[in-house]
C-alpha cells in the first residue's frame, strides 16, 4: 500500500489496536493480581474484552487463577496488526513465524512499558493526591502491589523514604536490556515500529 494512505492505516492500527492490546493485557494482571472486580475501570476493561476473549477461553483453560487465554488472544491480535502495518507501510510480508516472533517482542515490551508507566504514575500520584480513591490509580496501585511488597522485604522504607519505586526501575531496565533488546536485535526488528513500543 505505502504512501499516505498506508501512513493513515498505519496511525489508526497502531493507536486503536494498542489500546485494545493494554486492555486484553490489564485484564490479564488484573485477574493475576486478585484486583478488584468492582472498581469501574476493572469493569469497564472486562466488558471490552469479554466477547472477543470468549472463543479462547474455550480452548484455553485458566491455570492457577491465570488467563493464559487473553494472552493468547493478545498475541493473536499483535500478530494481526504488525502484518497489517506492515502491509500498509508498503513492505512485503515476512513469513508468518517472523511476524509472531515481532508481535511476541512487542508484547513483552508492552508489558513492560505497563509497569514502567504505571510506576510513573504511581509515583507522581503519591506526591498529589497520596490518598486518592481514584478508580484508575485504584486498579494502578493493585496491579503493582505484588512487585512493591516483593521489594520492600529485600529493601525495607527507611525513615519514610521508600526506594522500591527506583529499584522497579532499574528491573525494568534490565529486562528491556537483557531480554527486549537481545530479541529485538536477532529478528532485525526496529521494535519502535511493532504495536505496544
Amino acid at each position: 500500500m505505502g504512501g499516505a494512505i498506508g501512513q493513515v492505516v498505519v496511525l489508526i492500527v497502531k493507536s486503536l489496536g494498542a489500546l485494545f492490546i493494554l486492555a486484553v493485557l490489564l485484564r490479564f494482571l488484573l485477574q493475576a493480581v486478585r484486583a478488584d472486580f468492582y472498581n469501574p475501570v476493572s469493569q469497564a476493561i472486562v466488558k471490552i474484552t469479554s466477547r472477543p476473549l470468549a472463543p479462547f477461553r474455550k480452548l484455553i483453560p485458566g491455570i492457577r487463577g491465570l488467563d493464559f487465554a487473553s494472552l493468547v488472544l493478545a498475541l493473536v491480535l499483535n500478530t494481526l496488526f504488525t502484518a497489517v502495518m506492515i502491509f500498509a507501510a508498503g513492505f512485503n510480508l515476512p513469513g508468518i513465524g517472523i511476524i509472531v516472533s515481532w508481535a511476541f517482542v512487542g508484547l513483552i515490551a508492552f508489558i513492560l512499558n505497563i509497569y514502567y508507566y504505571g510506576l510513573v504514575i504511581s509515583v507522581v500520584a503519591s506526591f498529589i493526591a497520596p490518598f486518592s480513591g481514584n478508580p484508575i490509580l485504584l486498579m494502578i496501585y493493585q496491579i503493582l502491589d505484588p512487585i512493591y511488597s516483593r521489594v520492600r522485604r529485600i529493601i525495607p522504607p527507611m525513615g519514610g523514604l521508600d526506594l522500591s519505586p527506583l529499584f522497579i526501575f532499574l528491573g525494568i531496565s534490565v529486562l528491556e536490556i537483557l531480554l527486549v533488546n537481545p530479541l529485538a536485535q536477532k529478528l532485525s526488528l526496529d521494535v519502535r515500529f511493532v504495536i505496544g513500543i
